[in-house]
C-alpha cells in the first residue's frame, strides 16, 4: 500500500511540475509575442510619424515651386495661402474630415463618424498608433488643397481661397478618399471593393487637386495680359527660378516620405517603394527635358522640373505594385505627357494655370493610376497589369475610378467657386493685380526694399 501511494505521489508531482513548466513556456512565449508585437507596432509609429513630418515639409517645397513660378509682386501671397492650407486641413480633417474619410461606411460613399475622432478612447498601443496615422493623413489632406492654390494664383481674393480651403480639405477630399481608401480602418468604399489600387494617391490626392485646380482656373479667369486679343497666349515669366528648383528638390525629398510611408510599416518595402519612386522622377525629368528641347528648341528649366514632378505624381498610385523598370516607363511618359498637356491647356483650351499645377498633379496623375491596369507586376506587388496578364479588367477599374473622381472634384470644384463667387467674389479688381496681391491683399511686400529693373 505503502509503495502505491509512494508511487503516485512521485507521478503527481511530475504531473505537477509538468504542467507548472508548460504554464511557464506558455508565459514565457506569450511574453515574448507581446514584445515583438509592441516592438512592431512603436517601429510602425515611429516610421508613420517621420513619413508624415516628410509630408508636411513638402507644403515649403509647394510654396518655393509657386512663388519662384510666378512674380515677385505676388510672394508674400502665395506664402499665406499655403501656410493656411496646412493650418486649415490640420483642423479640419480632425474636426470633420477623419470621420467623413475613415469612420463607419455608408453605402461605399463617405463614413458616418461624427465630430472629432472615436480613437482617443481605444487601448493604449493602438490609441497611439491611430493617433498617429491621423497626422500621416491630415498632411494629405492640406496637399490636395495646396495643388489648388498654383492654378489660381495672382488674381484670387485671399478670403476667397480661405473658403475653397476649408470646403476641399473638410468635404471634398474626404468624401472621395473613402470611396479608395476607406479600407485601411476597415470600412472600404465603393471603388476599393471593385479593386480599384492607387497606393499612395496619384488619384486620391493629385488628381482631385488638379481638377479642383482646373474648375477654378476656369472660373477665376486669366491673369491681365496672359492673352492677345486673338487667344494667343503671352508667357508670364517667374521671378526666381532657384526658388522654383529648391521647392522641386524639397518636393522629392518629401515624396519618400508620401510614397513609402503610405505603407504606415516599418518593413521591408519601404526601400523598394522608395526607389520606384526616385527613379520615376528621375526618368520624369530626363523625358520632360527631351520633349521641351525637341518642341521649342531650348531645354527649358521650368517645364524640367514640371517632368520631375510629373514622374513623380505619375508613379504614386503605383510605386508598391509596378517593377523598377515599370517605375521608368511610368516617370518617362508622365514626363512627355505634362508638357504637351501645359502646352494644350494653354494654348488650345486658353486656360491660365501659372504654374502647371493641372496637368502635374490632375493629368500625371490619371495618367500614373491608368498604368497600374497595364504595368502591375505580379513579382512585385499584389495586383497584375494587362501586360502581365492580358486582361483589361484591372485597367477597366482604374479607369472607373480616374473617371468617378474626375467628376466628383471638377464638378464639386465648379459648384464651389461658383458660390464663393456669389457670395464674396473671386477676384481682386484690375489695380489690384496690377499692383500685386502682396500690397493689396496683405498690406506688405514679400521683397520690401528691392527694386527691379527691366532691360525691356
Amino acid at each position: 500500500m505503502s509503495v502505491c501511494k509512494s508511487t503516485l505521489s512521485r507521478s503527481g508531482l511530475v504531473a505537477v511540475m509538468t504542467v507548472l513548466a508548460l504554464g511557464a513556456s506558455a508565459t514565457l512565449v506569450h511574453a515574448e509575442e507581446e514584445a515583438v508585437y509592441l516592438t512592431q507596432t512603436n517601429a510602425n509609429i515611429v516610421w508613420t510619424l517621420l513619413a508624415a513630418m516628410l509630408v508636411m515639409f513638402m507644403q515649403a517645397g509647394f510654396t518655393l515651386v509657386e512663388c519662384g513660378l510666378t512674380r515677385s509682386k505676388n510672394a508674400g501671397n502665395i506664402l499665406m495661402k499655403n501656410m493656411l492650407d496646412f493650418a486649415v486641413g490640420t483642423m479640419l480633417f480632425l474636426m470633420i474630415g477623419y470621420g467623413l474619410m475613415f469612420g463607419g461606411d455608408f453605402f461605399g460613399l463617405f463614413g458616418t463618424d461624427g465630430f472629432f475622432l472615436s480613437f482617443i478612447d481605444g487601448p493604449s498601443a493602438s490609441r497611439d498608433f491611430d493617433i498617429t496615422f491621423w497626422f500621416f493623413q491630415s498632411v494629405f489632406a492640406a496637399t490636395a488643397a495646396t495643388i489648388v492654390s498654383g492654378s489660381v494664383a495672382e488674381r484670387t481674393k485671399f478670403q476667397a481661397y480661405i473658403v475653397i480651403s476649408v470646403l476641399v480639405t473638410g468635404l471634398i477630399y474626404p468624401i472621395s478618399g473613402h470611396w479608395a481608401w476607406g479600407g485601411l480602418s476597415g470600412n472600404a468604399g465603393w471603388l476599393e471593393s471593385l479593386g480599384f489600387v492607387d497606393f499612395a494617391g496619384s488619384t486620391v490626392v493629385h488628381s482631385l487637386g488638379g481638377w479642383i485646380a482646373l474648375a477654378g482656373a476656369i472660373a477665376v479667369g486669366p491673369r491681365i495680359g496672359k492673352y492677345m486679343p486673338d487667344k494667343k497666349p503671352r508667357a508670364i515669366l517667374g521671378h526666381n527660378m532657384p526658388m522654383a528648383g529648391l521647392g522641386v528638390f524639397i518636393l522629392w525629398f518629401g515624396w519618400f516620405g508620401f510614397n513609402a510611408g503610405s505603407t504606415t510599416m516599418a518593413d521591408g518595402s519601404i526601400g523598394y517603394i522608395a526607389l520606384n519612386t526616385s527613379l520615376a522622377g528621375c526618368a520624369g525629368m530626363i523625358t520632360a527635358m527631351c520633349t521641351v528641347w525637341t518642341r521649342f528648341g531650348k531645354p527649358e528649366a521650368s517645364m524640367t522640373m514640371n517632368g520631375i514632378l510629373a514622374g513623380l505624381v505619375g508613379v504614386t498610385a503605383g510605386c508598391s505594385e509596378l517593377s523598377p523598370f515599370g517605375a521608368i516607363i511610368v516617370g518617362g511618359i508622365c514626363g512627355s505627357a505634362v508638357v504637351l498637356s501645359i502646352e494644350f491647356i494653354d494654348t488650345i483650351l486658353c486656360v491660365d494655370d501659372p504654374v502647371g499645377a493641372i496637368s502635374v498633379h490632375g493629368v500625371c496623375g490619371a495618367i500614373g493610376t491608368l498604368s497600374v491596369g497595364l504595368f502591375a507586376s505580379p513579382e512585385f506587388g499584389s495586383a497584375t497589369g494587362f501586360f502581365y496578364n492580358g486582361d483589361l479588367s484591372l485597367f477597366g477599374v482604374q479607369l472607373l475610378g480616374v473617371a468617378a473622381f474626375f467628376l466628383w472634384a471638377f464638378g464639386a470644384g465648379t459648384v464651389c467657386f461658383k458660390l464663393v463667387d456669389n457670395a464674396v467674389g473671386l477676384r481682386v479688381s484690375r489695380a489690384e493685380e496690377i499692383k500685386g496681391l502682396d500690397i493689396t491683399e496683405h498690406g506688405s511686400e514679400a521683397y520690401n526694399g528691392f527694386q527691379i529693373f527691366s532691360v525691356e
